[in-house]
C-alpha cells in the first residue's frame, strides 16, 4: 500500500513560480512511475508530467518549458517546480504513484491570480 501527500500549493501571481512536493510512504519507491495531474472546476482530470522508474520525464505540451518534474528516490518524494504561471495552471493538482495499480495523493490548490 502506498499513501502519497501533497503539500506547496498556493496561491500565486501570474509569472510566479509554486514548487510542488508528494511524499509517499511504502517502500521500492524507485519501482513505481510517479507522476501529477491536475483538475480545473468544471473541466476533466488531466496528465501534467510523469516520471518513470527508468528515469524518463514527459511534460504535457501546455506545460513544456515552464514546469519541471523530478524525483529523490531516497526521500520517496516527487517534486513538480511551476514557472512562469497562468490563471490557466489554476487547479487542484494530484500526484500519483503507478506499479501494478495507481495511488493517489488527496491533492493540493494552486490558484493563479491575473
Amino acid at each position: 500500500q502506498v499513501q502519497l501527500v501533497e503539500s506547496g500549493g498556493g496561491l500565486v501571481q501570474a509569472g510566479g513560480s509554486l514548487t510542488l512536493s508528494c511524499a509517499a510512504s511504502g517502500s521500492d519507491f524507485n519501482r513505481y512511475t510517479v507522476g501529477w495531474y491536475r483538475q480545473a472546476p468544471g473541466k476533466q482530470r488531466e496528465s501534467v508530467a510523469s516520471f518513470t522508474s527508468a528515469g524518463s520525464a514527459n511534460y504535457a505540451d501546455f506545460v513544456k518549458g515552464r514546469f519541471t518534474i523530478t524525483r529523490d528516490n531516497a526521500q520517496n518524494t516527487v517534486f513538480l517546480q511551476m514557472n512562469s504561471l497562468k490563471p490557466d495552471d489554476t487547479a487542484v493538482y494530484y500526484c500519483y504513484a503507478r506499479l501494478w495499480k495507481w495511488w493517489w495523493g488527496q491533492g493540493t490548490q494552486v490558484t493563479v491570480s491575473s
